[in-house]
């Protein structure tokens, strides 16, 4: 089963692609947020870790029915970035083992591809179990004024500090196989969607070949140690910038 990796900046449009992955041709996603707010729950392992950590920091941070106020965890931790690492540190742990929990599903149910959807997949190194990895970029000035229609109730400053915190598109065009340039129209974005589609869909012969224990452990092992070596290379690339 192809894995693809799915990401984007916040406001990019990678939602919109993830929809029409699902809808028109029918892919699971392993919908990263999704299930980033399910480990978050109260009761849950991350929850209590989450808040003991922020209780003296944020004053608000939960709300009556004891969930996380997500609006004022999301505005601390995007101000203060040692915050943040430590947030990542308690939440991307579980959100790794659920998602590959869900992704041996669908390999299960003998799907030939499956979406990994996830906003810091470079970041959280998850392009290393994927085949085939895909960025959705904008225009930064778009991406703001996305962003604010979207959230308005954050400042210019904390939609600014959003964007900051994440990584640049440079880097992520740099990182990634395929790219989804998302400043036009829908259409336009949908067309993109359509040709990559063609290119990177398995053949009936490879996803039944994979599904043979010897052909499935070599193909994997080989995605693995590709993806680690060319990460290898780029961070080498970025460090020198």
């Amino acid at each position: 089963m192809l894995v693809v990796g799915l990401t984007g900046g916040i406001a990019s449009g990678k939602s919109t692609v993830s929809r029409k992955l699902r809808d028109k041709y029918k892919l699971p996603i392993v919908d990263a947020d999704k299930i980033a707010r399910q480990v978050v729950e109260p009761g849950q392992n991350a929850y209590h870790q989450i808040v003991s950590y922020f209780k003296d920091k944020i004053s608000d941070l939960l709300l009556e029915d004891r969930h996380l106020n997500r609006a004022a965890l999301g505005k601390w931790v995007f101000s203060h970035k040692e915050d943040l690492k430590a947030l990542n540190g308690i939440t991307h742990p579980a959100v790794r083992y659920a998602m590959l929990k869900e992704i041996g599903y669908y390999y299960l149910k003998g799907y030939r591809m499956c979406v990994l959807d996830v906003p810091l997949l470079f970041e959280g190194n998850l392009d290393s179990i994927c085949g085939v990895t895909i960025s959705v970029i904008c225009k930064q000035e778009l991406q703001l004024e996305r962003l604010m229609a979207r959230n308005p109730e954050l400042s210019e400053e904390d939609a600014k500090n959003r964007l900051r915190s994440q990584m640049s598109a440079e880097e992520r065009i740099t990182r990634s196989d395929y790219i989804l340039q998302n400043d036009g129209t829908v259409i336009d974005l949908y067309e993109q969607i359509e040709g990559v589609i063609r290119k990177i869909q398995p053949s009936k012969l490879r996803t039944v070949l994979e599904y043979f224990p010897p052909f499935g452990v070599v193909s994997a092992s080989s995605v693995v140690m590709s993806r680690l070596l060319m990460r290898k290379l780029q961070n080498k690339k970025f460090s020198k910038v």
